[in-house]
């Protein structure tokens, strides 16, 4: 009798024992769960910061390139007087025909106290797909006045229908003809294989790209509240805003140094 009691209780204990190695191993799987799904979502934010951070400087990157050919860059008048300067890095066409083209970039506005932060944003969509084959380019847009500056800081907007575009005259000294002056709200660009031009963008559809939002400022912001200078730029962003004041300033002095003829001048 009492050794089937040892034994029964013997057999007790090891239940006991295996219970609690049992949930031990659990709590342990938990914990290592979690770790892992910690561990993946620091990843993926790692990932996305680097990305962001790395489109601002190829941002940058294409401004020096574009203005550091002299006789082939942005007329100094367009930089002096754009209200806001777009750049869109390695745009793609991912699918054929119409509407299959897709690019993310940054832009920067003028304020009372110099450039805004950067806002990331989209572009989709439009005619001008069909004029970049397969390949990709870089695009950049200079927004010319108010009305221009008002539909890009709405956030969303149609390039075309709720602001003029015109593909913008090339050549840092030339002038070009004067009728974007009068007509265009936007003058677009486009660079690929080298050549810088301009080009039609009528069709595309702007808007801001909120998970890129989120991710430069650490939360929502909106593209006007940017845009106005109402935030302080986030880190990472000084290479483009370095790039925009450096050559709206040398557009500046240029146009000091160079000024318009007078009547009596060209007589």
């Amino acid at each position: 009798m009492m050794k089937t009691r040892a034994i029964t209780k013997f057999l007790a204990m090891l239940s006991t024992v295996a219970l609690m190695f049992a949930t031990a191993g659990r709590m342990h799987a938990q914990s290592t769960d979690t770790s892992r799904d910690d561990a993946s979502a620091s990843t993926t934010t790692t990932k996305d910061e680097s990305d962001i951070e790395k489109r601002i400087k190829n941002a940058a990157q294409v401004l020096n390139e574009v203005m550091g050919q002299k006789d082939k860059a942005i007329p100094d008048k367009i930089f002096t007087d754009a209200e806001c300067v777009a750049v869109v890095p390695s745009m793609v066409k991912i699918a054929v025909g119409f509407g299959g083209s897709h690019g993310k970039g940054v832009a920067t506005c003028r304020t009372a106290t110099g450039w805004s932060a950067p806002a990331p944003f989209s572009i989709t969509g439009g005619s001008w797909g069909l004029q970049i084959g397969g390949q990709a380019i870089d695009l950049v847009m200079m927004v010319m006045n108010k009305k221009g500056m008002d539909a890009l800081l709405s956030s969303k907007f149609k390039l075309g229908a709720d602001a003029s575009a015109a593909a913008g005259p090339v050549g840092r000294q030339g002038s070009a003809s004067t009728d974007w002056k009068m007509k265009s709200e936007v003058l677009t660009y486009s660079r690929a294989r080298g050549v810088f031009a301009g080009i039609d963008l009528n069709g595309a559809k702007i808007s801001q790209d909120a998970d890129e939002t989120r991710i430069l400022f650490g939360k929502m912001v909106p593209f006007a509240t940017i845009l106005s200078g109402k935030v302080a730029p986030p880190s990472g962003s000084e290479p483009f805003l370095a790039a925009v004041r450096r050559y709206s300033a040398q557009a500046r002095e240029q146009g000091e140094l160079n000024p318009p003829a007078s009547p009596a001048d060209s007589k």
